[in-house]
């Protein structure tokens, strides 16, 4: 049974916002995704859409089918007769290349100096140092050292919120741009907050750069085999990993996307939250493991 304060309004005539937690944590997430999933479960006549976020979720409806009242007690029910640190959650780990201090993302930082909190540094450079690390090399080191949880997609088409699963005092924390950029390049792999984003498509955005992913989580086209079913890639509950590449892996990626061969290396997975929760240094060695060695 959750223990967090929980805020449920009304947003116009079809929609509930639900807030569990004023803050996003490993526990406020796994919560929504939990109480997201059994309600779709339940198959309630009425509900159009059930969008699931950080540490809130959201409902639209038909109120000429489901009664508002109604539904807000069945949000409510599910909630407090769940345990939503012991269920389990089918899940894929993804092995997520990354080409960190790449030349295009580069490009696309140094236009933009101006808008930044340090002109006078590359934001990994920055990142790094507000973080205590004594170079950039530490830095990628401990982005790439742990897994992160896809807590959400959203923002724009299938951009992936990731929250790493380390104890709350290695998280990574990073402020957007002081001004957006105007331009960002497809792929670039970014972080705000306490969340890495890959861009799905080309467009502003405020994230620190730190590199670019050679494999795209979004096709529209939807020619490669991990987009047959969805041009969406990512979906919220997997467990990314990204790994840094060279510049010749790189192109090799890229050259098997575009000959439509490239599929990304990937587990089924399934974990309880409390497993999770327990010990996350062993859960980040299991999910290591796991994806390299099975």
């Amino acid at each position: 049974m959750s223990t967090m304060k929980t805020l449920y309004e009304y947003g116009g005539d079809e929609f509930i916002f639900v807030q569990l937690s004023e803050e996003m944590s490993l526990k406020s997430n796994f919560t929504g995704m939990t109480i997201t999933r059994k309600l779709k479960e339940r198959q309630i006549e009425g509900i159009l859409d059930i969008c699931p976020s950080n540490a809130s979720y959201m409902i639209r409806f038909n109120p000429d089918i489901v009664d508002p009242a109604w539904l807000m007690d069945e949000l409510k029910d599910i909630e407090q007769t769940t345990d939503p640190f012991d269920v389990t959650i089918s899940s894929r780990l993804v092995d997520v290349p990354v080409l960190f201090e790449d030349p295009w993302t580069h490009e696309a930082l140094m236009r933009f100096r101006d808008r930044h909190q340090d002109p006078e540094a590359t934001d990994l450079q920055y990142s790094a140092r507000i973080n205590g690390y004594d170079s950039t090399e530490e830095f990628i080191a401990a982005i790439t050292s742990a897994p992160f949880l896809v807590s959400m997609i959203g923002f724009v088409p299938g951009l992936p919120w990731c929250f790493q699963m380390v104890q709350r005092e290695k998280q990574i924390e990073v402020p957007k741009y002081v001004r957006p950029r105007t331009f960002t390049p497809e792929r670039a792999f970014g972080f705000g907050g306490a969340f890495s984003v890959i861009y799905p498509v080309q467009g502003a955005g405020g994230y620190q750069l730190y590199g670019i992913a050679p494999a795209p989580i979004y096709q529209k086209e939807q020619t490669l085999p991990d987009f047959k079913e969805s041009m969406v890639f990512p979906q919220q509950g997997d467990i990314f990993r990204y790994r840094s590449i060279n510049r010749e892996e790189y192109d090799d990626i890229r050259k098997q996307v575009e000959n439509g061969t490239f599929s990304y290396q990937k587990q089924e997975f399934t974990f309880t939250p409390k497993e999770v929760l327990a010990d996350l240094d062993s859960f980040a060695e299991n999910v290591m493991r796991r994806l390299y060695h099975d």
